[in-house]
Parts: structure tokens; sequence; C-alpha cells
């Protein structure tokens, strides 16, 4: 049996594994280190005397990977990004950036709405995890919003919507991830997601406001806030944006060399706001909190990294990604069309994967396929077939992937957005917080179409980086 078809075997029998219930981690270790040993054995002529030395083999080139591949600097952005966010939140800094957003923008038509959106975001900016600000949010948000008679479907979709925020707007968990899994720079990588980012939650406040000029009952605005109010919530909220800046000037600094690397803008960043939550009143037992749920989350993506990076191991000894993209580029369609449709798949697979899982077993068979489609790495903007370079077209597709990522946070029946509000919420049934999260579908849908028609809304600031 030729090495592209054990690939192809193997890897269906994980995506059933997967579709069964089983962890994508597991699956992809399996899934990895059965087809490493078949490969090895297929080599041998599948004689029996020879299934021990091709197990051998393939233990030790699995065993090889946790090690090789994850004791990498950069790798270290993660944990720094999620204790950021879980330590804002026992600073209280969470609560001063909703109050803030609320004095100044609950006056619109679903303005408390709208006011999660931009707290969302902003908290957003210091947060990696999506599913840490689903999580607070719904704790701080849907009460308020509950008690001037919000519909609870609606509050609970503009949480779980607004949580999405965190994947792209950096620091970004899924964002690194990406930028080492195809090997990009990580600095230009968290750049690009800023303007899609604040453009996501501008299309999702756009929605909101219509949503509630048209059904008036769904979401009453708030009035009230004199100027004096509103410009005193103002400093309490101020701690964000000093994160923000300084994380940004470590990834790039216009007015001259960064300041430093983004793994040590996430470290400086994790201590400021240590220092805040200490000024705040931050106990010993919630910096005992801070710290597990940090170390909980950074465990189960670094465990979906190892065995997902076996199964890549597997892949490349199988060929699978070469084949692939010999095939799409065999294609007899507009390479623009045929990315949309890789795009709908992305839709498609996150209603059964989460969204970590989906992209590391789904990258080192799909990016290079799409690098191909433009005309390969090395490729200029003049001859390429989406119009820019090779370096420009993997930072393009990156911003692309985790914003369809964003989106199967949100979609039935395993978006993990979705089952962690209700879990917070008792009063909030999982049915309900899906039905809430309806008409986001449709403004991701837009923010998607416009990120694909014009590059420039991604490229440009990775374009001043340099």
């Amino acid at each position: 049996m030729e090495p592209i078809d054990i690939g192809l075997w193997v890897s269906g029998g994980m995506l059933v594994m997967v579709v069964l219930g089983m962890r994508v981690a597991f699956a992809a270790a399996m899934a990895g280190l059965v087809g490493l040993i078949w490969i090895f054995w297929a080599k041998k002529g599948m004689q029996w005397s020879e299934l021990d030395w091709a197990l051998t083999v393939a233990i030790k080139t699995a065993g090889q990977v946790p090690h090789s591949k994850v004791a990498s600097q950069t790798l270290s952005l993660i944990p720094t990004f999620i204790l950021i966010g879980f330590l804002a939140y026992y600073a209280g800094l969470t609560r001063a950036l909703f109050e803030a957003a609320k004095r100044w923008i609950a006056w619109v038509p679903g303005g408390l709405a709208v006011s999660t959106v931009f707290a969302t975001a902003g908290f957003a900016a210091v947060s990696g995890a999506s599913v840490a600000t689903a999580a607070v949010f719904a704790r701080i948000a849907i009460p308020e919003m509950l008690k001037i008679g919000y519909n609870k479907q609606f509050a609970a979709g503009v949480v779980a919507a607004g949580g999405t925020l965190a994947s792209l707007i950096p620091p970004s968990a899924i964002l690194v991830i990406y930028a080492i899994i195809v090997e990009q720079d990580v600095g230009k990588l968290l750049l690009a997601g800023f303007i899609p980012g604040a453009f996501s939650a501008f299309i999702y406040a756009v929605l909101i406001v219509g949503i509630a000029v048209i059904f008036k009952s769904v979401g009453p605005p708030v009035t009230g806030f004199t100027w004096r109010e509103r410009f005193a919530s103002l400093p309490a909220a101020l701690p964000i944006l000093a994160v923000v800046v300084i994380i940004i000037f470590f990834v790039y600094n216009p007015f001259g060399d960064a300041w430093g690397t983004p793994t040590e803008g996430g470290a400086v960043g994790a201590f400021i706001v240590f220092l805040m939550a200490l000024f705040r009143g931050m106990r010993w037992a919630e910096l005992k909190d801070a710290l597990l749920e940090t170390a909980k989350l950074t465990v189960m993506i670094f465990t979906i990294i190892w065995g997902v990076l076996v199964y890549v191991r597997f892949l490349g000894f199988a060929d699978l990604p070469g084949a692939f993209s010999d095939w799409i580029t065999s294609i007899e369609a507009s390479p623009m069309l045929i990315l949309v449709c890789i795009l709908l798949a992305y839709a498609v697979l996150g209603m059964f994967m989460d969204a970590i899982g989906m992209l590391l077993l789904t990258l080192p068979v799909v990016y290079p396929a799409v690098m191909a489609l433009n005309g390969g790495e090395y490729v200029t903007a003049a001859d390429s077939a989406f119009g820019m370079d090779g370096t420009s077209c993997a930072i393009w597709f990156g911003i692309l992937v985790v914003k369809m990522a964003e989106f199967c946070l949100i979609t039935p029946p395993i978006g993990l957005n979705c089952f962690v509000v209700a879990g917070v919420r008792d009063d909030i049934s999982v049915q309900d917080v899906f039905r809430g999260v309806m008409p986001f579908f449709i403004a991701d849908g837009v923010t998607i179409a416009l990120l694909v028609a014009f590059p420039a809304i991604v490229l440009y600031l990775p374009s001043l980086a340099g």
C-alpha cells in the first residue's frame, strides 16, 4: 500500500473518532502513531517479523515531537496572554471597562448590548482566550441587560458572540498557534489582527443597533448619565489601554525599533496587570484561582498541540499535504472560488470540532494548498493569483482562517462559547444561547466577505512593520 493511501485511511479514521466524541488531542495522537507504524511496516513489506521494528521506530519518531516542537520560546506567549486576561478580571478591570462603555454608549438603541461588544473587544486586547472572555462577561453584562428588560436569548447571544473577538484581537492564542504551525512571524500576525478585530466589533454593533431599532422590545437604550459621570468612568478603564499600548510597542514601534519581542511584551503586560490587581486588593485566593485557570487552559492547548503534531509528523511521511496541494492546483476553477470553498468547508467542520483542534488538524494540509494557489511561498505580488506576495498571503489567510475559527465558537452543536455562557448562567439554556447568536452569523458572514474582497484591511498594519 502506498503512503498516500495509508494517509487517507488513517485521516478518515481520525475524523470518525473525533465525530464520535473522542478528544482531538487523543484522536490525533493515536492516528499519528498508528499511521507511523503502518507506514514503517509497509516499507518492510508488511512482514510480521518486521512489526516490532516498525513499532520501535514509530514510537521513537512520535516521542521526539513533544519536546522538539513545543520547546519554543514563541509558545510561552500563550500562558502569558491567558494570564493577563484572568488577572485583569480579578483586578476589576473588566467591570470598569464595561461600566465606562455603558456610560458612553448605552444611550443608543440596544446600547447596553453595544457596550458589551466594545467592552469584550477591549478585554480581548488584554486576553488571549475567547472562552475566558465569554465567561467573564456572562457574569458582568447579562445581569445588567436582563435588569432593564433585554430578551435573555439576545443578551446571551451578544456575550457569546462578543467573546469570539478574543480570537482575533491581539494578544490571541490562536494567532500564535497559527504562526507556529505555518512558521510565520508572530509579531506581524498579531498586528494584522487589530483592524479586522475592531472591524468585527463595529459590524456586531451595527447589527445590534439595527435589531434594536426594528424590534424595540429587544434592547431598550439606557439614558441619564451626565458628562461628569462619563468622564469619571475613564480612569478605572485606562489601565487596559496602557497594557494594549505596551504590547503593541513590543511588537511594532512606529517611532523606531520595537521595544522587544512579543514574548517579552506578553510577560511585561502580565506583570503590569498583576501589579494593578495587587493595588486593587487582589487576595491570595484570587491569585491562586487566576494561576490555576491559566494552567488548566494552557495545559489543554498544549495537549492538543502535542497530539496534533504527532499526526502532522505522520502526514509528512505520508506526503498528504503535497498530494492535496497538487490536487487543489489542478482544479480548473478560479483560485478565489477555491479559497471561498475552503472557508465554507471550515464553517462545516467547525460544527463538529473545537476551533484550536480544527486549525491544528487542517492547517498542515490546507495551508500549503492555499500558498500553492497563490503561486508559492516565494511568489511576487505581480505573479500571484491573489495579488500579494507569499508572506502577505500567509498573513491574510491566517486572519481569514482565525475569523472562521471565531465563527465556529458560536455554531451549533459544538459552539464552545455558547456552552460557557449557559454554564455560567443557570437561568439560560444552551438552546437559548444558540438562538441568540443566530443574527451574528450574518455579521460574521459580512465581515469575512469584506476581508476576502479587501485584503488591505488585514495587511495595512503588517506592511508598516516592513
